[in-house]
């Protein structure tokens, strides 16, 4: 048996070097995991244990929560979610200056609770938002990067997937980690407003007032999404409060998604048709990256190579802070050539021994983690939130793009300081509510 933390480090350079000649994630986790637990334990014992870990996973009630939500997800989408939370925000402070994109913010925090993609708000809120602040004459680089910043919130405002897939990865509550996720995504959201009005204020022309509407105007528009909040406060609220499990709550929400969608005559059989097979697509898609992430999980701890990067940190003396802070950039600069799910899952098994290890709790990395994830989304050149709202906004370019977006990673990166230095950001109001 060759179990040192040296093999360990040889499987996760061989697992970069396949990544980075564009394997995927999912198959090139299993694949060297596989490889690796051969190595360790011997070709029968490693297929003992890729079995068992495949068995156990599919079996976990927890499990059954993220298809749920996607495919509450995918009924919204059938209804014109997107275009109503536009629209009523727009309404409501669509008149002042920044207005539209204060509105952009709150419909991508609004969708992004209904769907929990980063990818999938960003373009389903851009291709809404931007045509309209187009139009009235916001200049390009704020408006892209504001759909392509609140985009990012899609991850963290509950019900998120990837707080689903690290809940399953790192064996901790969901319903914990939902209601912990409560606060940075309202501060975040904050943040994004206050680079808005910051460039607003410094460059007036970036962003011309508009046409004051109605009270009725606003009324009717808040008329039309007023299901979608409640059926969202239930299921949120419900988790938060303890009312309901995360599979129940998911329940509620694809029942409710689909009540929605008849009330207002949408529910048809081809509606049902695509909201299943893209439920079913997403869901194998990511069944299949998690299952390898946890096989690869398991090489890792046999090899002890957490242990050993955990004991070299920790020898360093730095402190809790400088620790994280660490964490924090490695992250980073791993997030701007690693997608997010896979980042998620690949360091995951590395760096939460040694976050528990500094003092932190599992609950708190696995929000700091998704709020690294969203950043590499923004970071240039690789970020993909932006070639996304390239492909929205055809007619701008990414450089232009890139230059827009950089006011907000700063805000981002203040946010992730925020989240080291108060950690009770994420830890009050699940120890308040005490679940």
């Amino acid at each position: 048996m060759i179990d040192t933390p040296g093999t360990g480090l040889i499987g996760l350079l061989v697992l970069f070097a396949l990544l980075f000649a564009g394997g995927r994630i999912g198959a090139v986790l299993g694949i060297v995991g596989l490889g690796g637990l051969a190595l360790v334990l011997g070709p029968e014992a490693a297929l003992i244990k890729g079995g068992v870990v495949v068995v156990d996973t599919l079996t976990k009630y927890e499990l059954g929560t993220l298809p749920l939500f996607l495919f509450m997800a995918h009924i919204f989408f059938s209804v014109d979610v997107s275009r109503d939370l536009f629209d009523a925000a727009a309404k409501l402070v669509g008149h002042r200056r920044g207005g539209l994109a204060y509105a952009s913010i709150a419909g991508c925090a609004g969708f992004g609770a209904i769907n929990g993609s980063s990818l999938a708000t960003t373009a389903t809120v851009g291709l809404v938002a931007y045509p309209e602040m187009k139009q009235r004459g916001y200049d390009d680089r704020l408006s892209t990067a504001t759909i392509a910043a609140g985009g990012t919130l899609g991850q963290m405002i509950p019900p998120s997937g990837a707080l689903i897939v690290y809940g399953i990865i790192a064996e901790q509550s969901i319903g914990r980690l939902f209601t912990a996720a409560i606060i940075p995504g309202i501060t975040q959201a904050l943040l994004y407003a206050a680079v808005v009005f910051l460039l607003v204020r410094a460059r007036p022309q970036f962003a011309p007032a508009g046409d004051r509407v109605s009270w009725a105007e606003r009324w009717q528009a808040l008329g039309r999404i007023w299901e979608i909040g409640l059926l969202m406060l239930l299921v949120i609220g419900g988790i938060a409060l303890g009312w309901i499990s995360p599979p129940e709550a998911a329940a509620v929400g694809a029942a409710g998604a689909l009540a929605i969608a008849a009330i207002r005559g949408k529910l048809s059989r081809e509606t049902l048709f695509t909201a299943f097979a893209e439920t079913l697509r997403t869901t194998g898609l990511i069944f299949l990256i998690v299952i390898g992430a946890l096989i690869f999980s398991v090489f890792v701890g046999v090899t002890g190579l957490s242990d050993a990067i955990g004991e070299v940190v920790l020898g360093l003396g730095a402190g809790t802070f400088v620790t994280l802070l660490l964490i924090g950039l490695v992250l980073l600069l791993l997030g701007t050539v690693l997608d997010g799910l896979g980042l998620m899952l690949l360091m995951t098994p590395i760096l939460l021994p040694i976050v528990e290890a500094s003092g932190m709790t599992a609950i708190w990395f696995g929000i700091f983690l998704v709020r690294a994830m969203e950043v590499g989304f923004l970071t240039p050149p690789l970020g993909i939130n932006l070639y996304v709202m390239q492909g929205v906004a055809k007619d701008i370019s990414i450089a232009n793009i890139f230059r827009g977006v950089m006011p907000f990673l700063a805000s981002d990166v203040l946010h992730l300081l925020l989240l080291i230095l108060f950690p009770a950001m994420v830890l009050w109001l699940p120890r308040l509510l005490g679940n």
